[in-house]
């Protein structure tokens, strides 16, 4: 077995499929983009709440999006989605156990705990004050739930085939056409945690660095920004 493993393994050209998404300069610069844009968001967070131990989640949140670049970039992309949901809830999961302490300790200690998405959700729209109309400016849970319907949808194989590039090992190989689905959907991804903070945590945004709030409003509008109340100071 361990013979055919790597018959197979060997079959595939991974350098090759490294090289043709770097050679896309375009596609790589989007991905990188998107993980400068986590590495922002993370570097913010670790100086602001250094001392909060849910700050793990978002160390996991950047570590999500390096897996997504090495999966992109060896043509895996349906494991690729999987980083991406898991980067979407780390960001979900980091907003609420920051203020629920307890309950993070229950999370590491009993192993069947468990908060869902939907309570989450519910939890900030009920308790996080301003929530539901920053949210109504981004047009934030509708996103949300439209984007992770179809990543579960990927995931999940519930429609078989979905960013699929081959039958068996050999054939997976670079697929310009997947490879630009998958990263406009990481990008969207990127986009909802950006979303995920600025919705359940504004008050953080008064003791972020002015180059890290650039990184943040680039292509946003000053509509947007005004009504969220985004300065740039």
């Amino acid at each position: 077995m361990t013979a055919k493993l790597g018959a197979a393994l060997g079959a595939v050209d991974w350098n090759l499929n490294v090289k043709n998404l770097c050679s896309s300069v375009s596609i790589a610069n989007r991905i990188e983009d998107c993980n400068f844009r986590l590495a922002v968001w993370a570097r913010q967070l670790e100086l602001i709440e250094a001392a909060n131990p849910a700050v793990a989640f978002v160390r996991e949140m950047q570590h999500g999006g390096h897996n997504v670049a090495c999966t992109l970039a060896l043509a895996l992309y349906k494991p690729a989605a999987a980083s991406m949901r898991a980067i979407v809830e780390c960001a979900l999961y980091y907003s609420f156990f920051r203020s629920h302490l307890e309950e993070l300790g229950t999370l590491v200690r009993d192993p069947k705990f468990y908060v869902a998405k939907k309570e989450i959700l519910a939890f900030f729209s009920k308790h996080v004050q301003g929530f539901s109309e920053r949210q109504a400016v981004l047009g934030y849970l509708q996103r949300l739930d439209g984007w992770y319907s179809k990543t579960s949808s990927i995931v999940h194989g519930q429609i078989p085939g979905t960013w699929s590039n081959g039958t068996d090992v050999s054939g997976i190989a670079h697929d310009n056409q997947i490879l630009a689905m998958a990263v406009g959907h990481f990008e969207a991804a990127v986009g909802l945690v950006q979303d995920t903070f600025i919705c359940v945590m504004p008050w953080t945004w008064g003791v972020m660095e002015s180059q890290a709030k650039a990184v943040f409003t680039k292509g946003m509008s000053g509509r947007v920004k005004a009504a969220l109340g985004l300065d740039m100071a």
